[in-house]
């Protein structure tokens, strides 16, 4: 129950767990202090009243039982920037979602579309978007790539595009806790548990956010697929998402032919994305609907509509085998029915798609995770 209460705790805050690029210095670490100077040049802004450098340590100690995400972020910062009001970011330099503005108070909604109701034009700009986040080296982050996770001497930070810095961040949750130096290959910070959703919802946030940011343009929102009743993936066109050959290989035609699969290849549990900076070692996207022997349909109307109907957001033990539970059956280890323990749902959405989405931990390399989990997400 101990690791049930541990996993609650940190997750939703652990989709924040990026490495800012200015706090990975020697000086950062050795201080353990991430606290960057904002324009004003004072630590997290505090001149103009965003924020201030806050000391986590006096803060009741959680093990860390030597995995360096547990108790984020005391592995790496004991000092760190806390926001105040609407402000956000490493440095309190940027707002919390939905406010923009010098001073964040003016709020913004915008509405996230059904893809395929896009005009031309907007599907257009859609695609030059991601291409351009995943071609251009992130300013501010950089990722985490090591070799056996038990030495710190192999860890090494390296650059990464904005994209793959929002697909790192998957990978890194997805990697086995270890405790007392044994994996545990069942538990992760971001599936199987009440964290799915949220977790999930602001890992989709940060992309956008990211892409706004990058193109400045607040209207940004990122698409949703609405797989109900699909009798196949009708965005898997070369006009959307790209048709594949028998092997999975997207069309050469196709807007993400050219695309690479970071941390794709070594999937071991004793490592963070060892190639991080080997592209040429790196996989190309994959993808076929359809073809795997278990999963040939996509969920159904009548599906959405019974999970819908279940009331408890969740029911212990709050994993892969919770009975009766909203989450376990959306995430879709649980039929709609909720109790039937059986792929459905999210789960079966990656394993019909194939390929690089039914790969999970690398599976947001796929631009296709971004509009199926903005739909789960709705």
């Amino acid at each position: 129950m101990l690791h049930i209460i541990i996993f609650l705790t940190f997750c939703l805050c652990f989709v924040e767990s990026q490495f800012p690029r200015v706090c990975t210095s020697e000086a950062a670490f050795r201080t353990k202090t991430c606290c960057p100077l904002w324009k004003d040049k004072s630590p997290c802004g505090s001149l103009s009243g965003r924020g201030r450098c806050r000391s986590w340590t006096a803060k009741e100690s959680i093990p860390q039982y030597n995995d360096d995400r547990l108790d984020w972020p005391r592995h790496y910062y004991e000092n760190t920037c806390e926001c105040f009001g609407n402000y956000s970011g490493y440095d309190c330099g940027d707002c919390r979602f939905g406010h923009h503005g010098e001073k964040c108070a003016r709020k913004k909604i915008i509405i996230r579309r059904e893809i395929r109701e896009l005009s031309l034009l907007e599907q257009k700009r859609l695609f030059s978007y991601l291409a351009l986040a995943k071609t251009t080296k992130s300013q501010d982050f950089v990722v985490l790539s090591t070799g056996d996770r038990h030495h710190r001497e192999t860890y090494r930070f390296v650059d990464a595009s904005l994209y793959d810095v929002f697909v790192w961040m998957h990978y890194y949750s997805m990697k086995a806790v270890m405790i007392n130096s044994t994996f545990i290959p069942d538990k992760n910070f971001a599936h199987q548990g009440p964290a799915f959703p949220g977790w999930h919802r602001l890992n989709l946030l940060f992309l956008e956010r990211q892409i706004q940011l990058m193109t400045r343009d607040e209207d940004f929102a990122i698409p949703y697929y609405d797989w109900r009743g699909d009798k196949n993936c009708s965005i898997c066109t070369d006009e959307l998402l790209g048709t594949n050959d028998d092997q999975g290989v997207i069309n050469p035609y196709s807007h993400f032919s050219f695309w690479k699969a970071i941390c794709s290849g070594f999937n071991f549990p004793d490592e963070y994305c060892p190639l991080a900076d080997s592209e040429h070692k790196m996989e190309r996207l994959h993808r076929k609907p359809g073809t795997t022997p278990y999963a040939t349909n996509l969920p159904t109307f009548l599906d959405v509509e019974n999970i819908l109907k279940l009331e408890n957001f969740d029911t212990p033990p709050y994993n892969e085998t919770s009975l009766y539970s909203f989450r376990n059956a959306l995430e879709g280890f649980l039929s709609p029915d909720g109790v039937t323990l059986r792929r459905s749902m999210h789960n079966l959405v990656h394993i019909y798609l194939g390929g690089t989405m039914s790969q999970i931990p690398i599976s947001s390399n796929d631009p296709i995770f971004l509009f199926h989990h903005s739909f789960v997400d709705k």
